[in-house]
């Protein structure tokens, strides 16, 4: 019994030494990666005499890992690991006309070389003295019996600043293009204009005078949407609702107690205005010069563009736009894993919010993106961040403020 014991130990000794020495020659055959890129930066940008404090920021997206990197000249050289990155950058640079301007900037790449460049194109920003967005809510709610209920959306808009601000005239801009999406669109207005598919408009006549820190909510329905099955919110007391009356199928009801904003475009049938509910556009709040009409603005505004589709034929679209000089605030928007680029100029929004993770994410419902407060104003107010970076700005997957219903 002994003897065959010592035999068996003795066998099973070799073939582990044989295993050990074939694995060990395997490796050695195997050819061994690098798995860091060296990613060569340059930052396009007119009259900057120099960085103060502009800190740039990568997310890799698989992993969510952070890199951050300080900026102090036109170009930036490290090594880092390779992966799929998201870039950001923002901080305060001084002009050679001796002013201090905030700047921003966003792009992405795949680091998949041993030596990548890339150029990001650095816009100055520029911030509203007029309504910010505080909250977006445009993911509907699920029923109790598991269906999807669209109504209930709506727009919260606040006074930031230390004056009383009048509604009548304001606009809410929807973007004409998806940030999960990128077509490579001739002509390219990102930076000079924002293409929309929708506009909504305060009228005049109804006007509301909103004193420093109070709030609008802008409802797709003003009506108390919460029900026995449904779990979503009293927007009864709306300021302003734009239900779509024209589309039998959405089964909307105008309340007459209620001012309707005005759609005074859309790409859309029955003349709707209709958020998506994965959060996957941008959205601005605008205001037209003096000199403007919503005629003139149909009349002269309009934007023409083309990309080349996956058939590989040339699409040709035709819609409006909005001049960047005219937008107050703008939020762009976008489930984590699905964000391409921004429809929103980095002068507007160098950076995205959203909510969810993956696209049609069902965690989504009943959530909102809204804006983070940084401090009191001297009425007790709320005061809220704006740097015109939506990254830092807002709250992503935010539970909803109007809960509780309408309450300022």
């Amino acid at each position: 019994m002994k003897k065959n014991l010592l035999t068996l130990f003795l066998a099973l000794g070799l073939l582990a030494t044989t295993s050990i020495s074939c694995s060990s020659d395997d490796n050695s055959s195997e050819i061994v990666q690098s798995k860091s890129s060296v990613l060569k930066l340059s930052f396009k940008a007119e009259n900057i005499k120099s960085y103060d404090n502009v800190v740039l920021e990568l997310v890799e997206t698989n992993s969510g890992v952070k890199t951050t990197k300080i900026v102090t000249q036109n170009t930036l050289e490290f090594p880092i690991d390779k992966g799929s990155y998201k870039i950001s950058i923002n901080g305060k640079v001084t002009l050679t006309s001796g002013e201090q301007m905030e700047i921003g900037g966003n792009s992405s790449i795949d680091l998949i070389q041993e030596t990548q460049s890339l150029s990001i194109d650095l816009i100055l920003k520029v911030f509203s003295e007029d309504f910010i967005i505080e909250e977006v809510f445009f993911t509907g709610v699920r029923t109790l019996e598991g269906k999807l209920y669209t109504g209930g959306r709506y727009f919260k808009l606040t006074n930031n600043t230390d004056k009383v601000l009048k509604t009548g005239g304001l606009l809410i801009c929807q973007s004409e293009f998806f940030n999960t999406v990128n077509h490579n669109v001739t002509p390219n207005i990102v930076n000079s204009d924002f293409g929309v598919q929708a506009v909504l408009m305060i009228p005049k006549e109804h006007s509301k005078d909103v004193e420093p820190g109070d709030f609008i909510v802008v409802a797709d329905m003003a009506t108390n949407h919460k029900k026995a099955n449904i779990p979503a919110f009293d927007l009864s007391k709306a300021d302003y609702e734009f239900p779509n009356l024209d589309n039998p199928k959405l089964g909307q009801v105008d309340n007459p107690a209620v001012p309707n904003a005005k759609v005074i475009y859309s790409t859309m049938n029955f003349n709707m205005f209709f958020l998506n509910d994965r959060g996957a556009e941008s959205y601005a709040l605008a205001r037209f010069p003096e000199n403007v009409t919503v005629q003139t603005w149909l009349t002269e505004y309009t934007y023409d563009y083309e990309y080349l589709n996956k058939a590989g034929n040339i699409t040709k679209k035709k819609t409006y736009r909005i001049p960047n000089s005219w937008i107050l605030d703008g939020v762009n928007s976008s489930p984590t894993e699905k964000w391409v680029h921004n429809t929103l100029g980095a002068s507007l929004d160098a950076g995205w919010t959203g909510v969810g993770t993956i696209d049609s994410d069902p965690s989504r419902y009943g959530k909102s993106i809204r804006r983070k407060v940084v401090g009191k104003m001297q009425n007790g107010k709320n005061m809220y961040k704006d740097t015109n970076n939506s990254t830092v700005d807002f709250m992503r997957d935010s539970e909803v403020s109007l809960a509780s219903g309408i309450v300022h």
